[in-house]
């Protein structure tokens, strides 16, 4: 785990997002943990990928150096700046290219061209948000989603954050590709009351070509999840042309049928919508799904139906997106 300097717990941050209505019953406060072990070509926040805080560049708001040139002036690096000018106007910050990652040129940026991809909090720090909007956890019965990236990366700020949420009675939520280890999976548990996961794939060599990691590990833990009896839904980012046949559909249904015993509260399949292109052109990263070209609303709408219908078959729980209804813990 992490100390600042004081010796206090910090974890890393990318995003906090209050009154969200979409990971868990309720109104939530949902706090977005930076770090990933997958890497899914269709991930939308890039930013949550890497462990560590990363310089986003965003060229368009950029003043232009000869009207502005705040951030060249507090780069240490001087004439070995890894900021990058091109037409006058900001182009890149290269972080290989000898960065002492003080940041800055972020601080000092007036357009916010230049942001910092993570920020580091304390357990008081993010309780002092968290118990902002108590009132309305209380009122809907909502509560506070931890998300990523990925969670369990941070298992033990985690564990940390969700054991304050329930001192002070607040409902709590783990959002996971439960990529990881079982040890850790289960004392973030302790202070858990609802865990969403995502089933991508039943093929684990097809998973493994998709996210980077193959599905044992996965469906292992969400088993456990379940043998230990918490309040679990499930998830299929549902992906034309890589898991959206009927072959996968009816393979992801006899797992939660015959090896959940269909245990859930619910099974959301999600409609892959080609998001964050602006967050992977800011840190110089390849969207690999660029080239792919998505169907019309009415057709992967249709799509969804046809394929909740299936589930439906097995006794499965399932909707189409990501409502609450149904979700009470």
């Amino acid at each position: 785990m992490k100390l600042t300097k004081e010796g206090e717990p910090y974890g890393l941050v990318t995003n906090i997002q209050r009154y969200t209505i979409h990971d868990g019953p309720g109104i939530r406060t949902e706090i977005f943990f930076k770090g990933c072990p997958l890497r899914c070509l269709w991930c939308s926040n890039p930013e949550g990928l890497s462990p560590y805080q990363q310089i986003g560049v965003y060229p368009s708001k950029c003043i232009g150096n000869s009207k502005c040139s705040l951030c060249i002036k507090a780069c240490p690096e001087e004439e070995h700046s890894p900021i990058k000018i091109c037409d006058d106007h900001l182009l890149k910050v290269d972080e290989v290219a000898g960065c002492a990652e003080c940041f800055k040129c972020a601080d000092e940026c007036p357009a916010n061209a230049i942001m910092i991809w993570g920020k580091r909090y304390t357990i008081p720090e993010l309780m002092n948000i968290i118990l902002k909007d108590r009132n309305f956890y209380l009122k809907t019965g909502g509560g506070v989603t931890l998300s990523g990236g990925e969670v369990m990366l941070q298992w033990e700020f985690a564990t940390l954050l969700l054991k304050e949420c329930k001192v002070n009675s607040i409902n709590t939520c783990v959002e996971s590709s439960l990529h990881c280890a079982k040890d850790y999976m289960e004392q973030v548990y302790e202070y858990t009351d609802l865990v969403i996961a995502d089933i991508k794939h039943m093929d684990t060599d097809k998973h493994r070509e998709y996210t980077g990691v193959g599905n044992e590990l996965i469906l292992s833990n969400i088993k456990r999840t379940v043998e230990l009896k918490k309040s679990v839904v499930l998830r299929i980012p549902v992906v034309p042309d890589y898991n959206n046949s009927e072959e996968n559909i009816r393979a992801t249904a006899e797992f939660i049928k015959n090896e959940l015993g269909n245990n859930i509260i619910q099974l959301q399949l999600l409609p892959y919508r080609k998001m964050g292109t602006e967050k992977y052109a800011s840190l110089c990263i390849p969207y690999p799904m660029d080239n792919f070209i998505p169907p019309e609303r009415a057709v992967w709408e249709k799509n969804l139906l046809h394929l909740t219908e299936i589930l439906k078959e097995y006794g499965i729980p399932a909707v189409a997106g990501s409502t609450s209804r149904m979700i009470k813990v």
